[in-house]
């Protein structure tokens, strides 16, 4: 048996013998004063989400460049809408394919949130 070669991300990833890690909080899309921005927008929400993201990995001494795993949460029953969120965010990491997980949610933790990303990565710069 063999894996779906098509997937938008890789389905393993090997972090180097000796390498620190990055375990960043859920992103969310949320403003510096902690309002959640783009209300109804998966896109908007996504953008900002991973914007938000950048910063805390950048503050940790990492990048989006080096992730090596990724959970991007949607509220959303409705497939088309997590695919929405999802090109948001591949297209972010790219031309990186870090392993994600994407799932669709019945809530998030702020009234109107409707995208969370949350990540591990390689400690450091390259």
């Amino acid at each position: 048996m063999s894996l779906f070669p098509g997937a938008p991300y890789e389905y393993t990833t090997v972090v180097p013998e000796g390498a620190r890690l990055v375990f960043a909080a859920g992103a969310c899309p949320l403003d510096e004063a902690g309002a959640v921005v783009a209300p109804g927008d998966f896109e908007g929400q996504a953008r900002v989400a991973l914007e938000n993201l950048r910063t805390a990995l950048e503050a940790a001494g990492s990048s989006l460049e080096r992730v090596v795993k990724s959970t991007v949460y949607v509220a959303s029953p409705d497939r088309a809408d997590l695919v929405r969120a999802w090109q948001v965010v591949e297209a972010g990491f790219a031309p990186a394919r870090p392993p994600s997980t994407l799932l669709g949610v019945a809530a998030l933790g702020y009234d109107g949130q409707l995208v969370e990303i949350e990540a591990v990565a390689l400690a450091g710069s390259d």
